[in-house]
This record gives C-alpha cells, structure tokens and sequence, in this order.
C-alpha cells in the first residue's frame, strides 16, 4: 500500500468514526427533544400517555382550581379546544387566568396534561411565538394583541417579540 492510500484510509476511517459518532448523539437526543403542541394539535395527534410534551395556550377563566400541598388545576385552551392540567408547586407569579402559558409534562391515562414546568408570559407586550402564531392560524388573533397597553376582555395583552 502506497503512502497515499495509506492516508486516504486514514481519513475514510475517521470520518467514518465520526459519522458513527454523530448518528449515536443525535439518536440520544432524540428522545429529550420536547415540541410545543396546543390542545387542539394534542388532540389531532392523539399523543399517547406518558409522552412528554410542551402544552401552550391561554388559561381558562374561572379554571384555577387551588388545592392542597401546591396542587393547582386549570384548563388551557385555544380556541378551539381545551385540555385540564394539574400542577403541583409554585406558580410563576405572572400567571393568572386569560394570560398566555406554556406547561411542560405529560398526558396521564385520563387525559388530564401532567405539567412539570409551567411558565408565563414576562412582561405586558410578550406572547410566546408559538402561541401567537397558533392563534392567527386558527383565527383567534386579534389586533390589540400587539398593541402595548390595550387589553381585550379575557385575553392577554401583548404581540409577538422577534
């Protein structure tokens, strides 16, 4: 073997290796990556029990329901659907109802959403992408969304950010 296929050899074997390398860690994190879903995709994709996921949409008037020992349930909803959460620890202060969240968790066998994680929006003028552009596409987007200041009755305040 000349030395220039000695050295093409060489090379074809790392990025070989490397290709090995790179197909195991992506397959690895395969399983971690959670997406965002609203209830009416949870529903359309019929999201088996136990698969972890990202819940987003606004927060159901008259749904908070505080329980014992930080159990809390609500409702999240987008308009055209709605999915019951029960959550157990400490809400982030912002979070209220009408006001735009995003719980992380898991559906239980009863359909209730499991959250882990519940986040809410951060300031006056935030919506999470996500959600806003779930409610364009559906047709609940108002325009006073995106105006600093103006609230509509039982929906949040605020616009997309970039």
């Amino acid at each position: 073997m000349t030395r220039k296929q000695r050295r093409l050899t060489m090379i074809s074997g790392s990025l070989a290796v490397l290709a090995i390398a790179a197909a195991l860690v992506l397959n690895a994190m395969r399983d971690s990556i959670v997406f965002f879903s609203t209830p009416t995709m949870a529903a359309e994709k019929h999201i088996p029990a136990g698969k972890r996921f990202r819940l987003g949409g606004l927060v159901q008037p008259g749904s908070l329901v505080k329980g014992d020992n930080l159990a809390v349930n609500f409702s999240i909803a987008d308009g055209s659907a709605t999915l019951p959460v029960a959550y157990k620890g400490i809400l982030p202060d912002l979070f209220r109802e009408g006001q735009g969240v995003v719980a992380e968790g898991a559906l239980d066998a009863s359909g209730v959403f499991k959250a882990d994680t519940v986040l809410a929006k951060h300031d006056e003028t935030y919506m999470p992408k996500d959600v806003a552009d779930a409610l364009k596409k559906q047709g609940h987007w108002k325009d006073d969304y995106a105006k600093p200041g103006a609230q509509a009755q039982g929906t949040p305040q605020g616009g997309t950010t970039k």
